[in-house]
């Protein structure tokens, strides 16, 4: 697992048995081209893209936090190793779920933002992707933050209001009740809504949700990923 230092910005491996203590964020790809991957993190490229400052952003909050690595998605995976992304994408539920506090940014929220119903925190785009479902239900900890980095609450606090958004119900959001007890059913529900932009992630981004493992086959399509999914992995309800 590698991990981003919040002192050095370096990236660092880690074997599995001595993984030390990490925040993770959840946000929203602004592209290809404007996030900071492996690649970009020790070359002047990375000051340049636009997602440099939520990196930079995140590891200032981790640092405040006590917290000396951060693993964000964009620059801790090898998006370029199929093998390597197949392997992450099977593991990101328990990488969630294991981190010490997620941080979710919502990148269009303002910071003097209401907390309510009908409020841009509700309206939010995090809301709809389907790769957020799982980094919104995994860590046990979980704070949102504005586009200016200001705390909005966390995930116990904004039970009540997130459960209206989702349907997710609230002894799940605050991790009184196991995922296993809900339904194949509700599950599904949660998920029907949010999009993501490459089909088949459709069904890859639930994976850990049924405590699934599956290779990634990219090009056959959502229905096809489902099939193969629901086929090799019967799942009782």
């Amino acid at each position: 697992m590698r991990l981003l230092s919040v002192k050095s910005l370096e990236v660092k491996e880690f074997s599995a048995n001595a993984i030390p203590p990490y925040a993770i964020l959840s946000h929203r790809w602004l592209g290809d081209d404007e996030e900071v991957v492996l690649q970009d993190i020790e070359l002047p490229v990375a000051k340049t893209k636009l997602g440099y400052e939520k990196l930079v952003k995140s590891c200032k909050q981790a640092e405040k936090d006590g917290i000396e690595y951060v693993w964000i998605d964009s620059c801790c995976i090898d998006m370029t190793s199929s093998a390597e992304l197949s392997e992450s994408i099977n593991s990101m539920f328990r990488w969630y779920k294991e981190a010490v506090v997620c941080y979710a940014f919502l990148s269009d929220v303002p910071g003097d933002s209401a907390l309510e119903d009908d409020s841009p925190f509700a309206k939010s785009k995090w809301f709809t992707r389907g790769w957020t479902l799982q980094e919104l239900i995994a860590p046990e900890h979980l704070r949102f933050y504005s586009q200016e980095w200001k705390p909005l609450g966390s995930k116990s606090h904004l039970s009540g209001v997130i459960s209206r958004i989702t349907g997710i119900d609230e002894l799940t959001l605050r991790g009184r009740r196991e995922l296993h007890l809900s339904s194949i059913a509700a599950r599904m529900s949660w998920a029907a809504k949010r999009e993501t932009t490459r089909e088949e992630d459709r069904s890859y981004s639930l994976l850990g949700l049924f405590g699934v493992h599956l290779p990634l086959l990219y090009g056959e399509g959502a229905t096809s990923s489902y099939a193969i999914w629901f086929g090799s992995h019967p799942i009782s309800s």
